[in-house]
């Protein structure tokens, strides 16, 4: 049982180290602020193992991989192309959009609550549009009744901006 667990050890210590000492990398898909599709980074062990390898972004730079990846680099960047292409298609529709929001507000137009990522993102589900609360770019909550731009982030050369239009709530009640 004593080579098990020695084989388990050796299995989870055989990530490559880079000339800086952190874990080298080959990025499946292009990560913001680290680097495009294909290429060897260098990271800390926990950004490796706790976030990028379980996600599915990046795998171990061997020797294969790396071979694998020159191989099939024009593959690799049609599909980004295709993607790409996607993304700018998804940020003209989203673009065009204006959406509305309505909460709970005083006379002065200050609201009780605010508004954040999750309205915004619940607001356009509505209109068959689907995006994360991260790739909403908000510069603090929105805290009064207006007209709002909103940036959104959908990839790292892809942004456009969006319409938010935060309006008091409507009583049923005083009709």
């Amino acid at each position: 049982m004593a080579t098990t667990a020695k084989k388990r050890a050796k299995k989870f210590t055989r990530l490559p180290r880079g000339a800086n000492g952190g874990i080298e990398l080959l990025l499946i898909q292009s990560v913001d602020n680290l680097g495009k599709q294909g290429d060897v980074v260098e990271v800390k062990n926990g950004y490796a193992n706790n976030y990028l390898l379980p996600q599915g972004l990046a795998t171990v730079a061997s020797e294969h991989h790396k071979r694998m990846v020159d191989k099939h680099r024009a593959k690799l960047q049609e599909i980004e192309q295709s993607r790409l292409k996607d993304l700018k298609d998804l940020a003209k529709l989203v673009g065009k959009q204006s959406i509305t929001i309505e909460a709970n507000a005083n006379e002065e137009g200050h609201l009780y609550g605010s508004v954040g990522a999750a309205e915004i993102v619940d607001s356009l589900k509505q209109n068959e549009i689907t995006l994360t609360e991260d790739q909403i770019r908000l510069e603090g909550v929105l805290k009064e009744l207006g007209l709002y731009t909103v940036r959104v982030h959908l990839h790292q050369d892809v942004e456009t901006e969006l319409k938010v239009w935060v309006v008091p709530t409507v009583d049923a009640d005083a009709t």
